[in-house]
């Protein structure tokens, strides 16, 4: 069996990490719509400090899109609410972090990323939601959804 990684990549993308980079302040971060439980979605602001350790999760519960399957991944269509997080992060830099998996609890709910094994090979998957699952080699170019 592979091993829980110390450390992940992010790299953004234009599927469902649209922004992860740095911030002005030298945090690394990682910014996303698309979380979601049974009944809420959420907008996360995961937040590194300079040296990938964790610092914070900022959350926003926000209306889950109609319509979306249970289970389903998908944008929750605060435009104002995401561009509102990016400008607490200043003048920021797209580009591929290296931080440490965490989880942290909200209001009841696990946010983070949650390692787990199945037959042998271990991922990580980012709660709530479980919509983007790393594997070895922990690069962060490829994952599932």
């Amino acid at each position: 069996m592979n091993q829980a990684p110390k450390r992940i990549g992010i790299v953004p993308d234009d599927y469902h990490v649209p922004y992860a980079g740095t911030a002005e302040d030298g945090r690394k971060f990682f910014l996303s719509d698309e979380l979601f439980d049974r009944e809420s979605a959420y907008v996360g602001l995961f937040l590194w400090k300079a040296d990938g350790s964790f610092d914070e999760v900022r959350v926003d519960n926000v209306r889950r899109t109609a319509g979306l399957p249970p289970g389903q991944a998908g944008s929750a269509g605060a435009d104002e609410l995401v561009a509102s997080r990016l400008v607490e992060l200043g003048r920021y830099v797209l580009e591929p972090i290296e931080v440490e998996p965490f989880t942290q609890e909200v209001d009841g709910v696990i946010f983070g990323w949650v390692g787990s094994e199945f037959e042998g090979v271990y991922s990580i998957h980012i709660e709530p939601g479980d919509f983007i699952a790393y594997y070895e080699p922990w690069d962060g170019l490829d994952y599932d959804t």
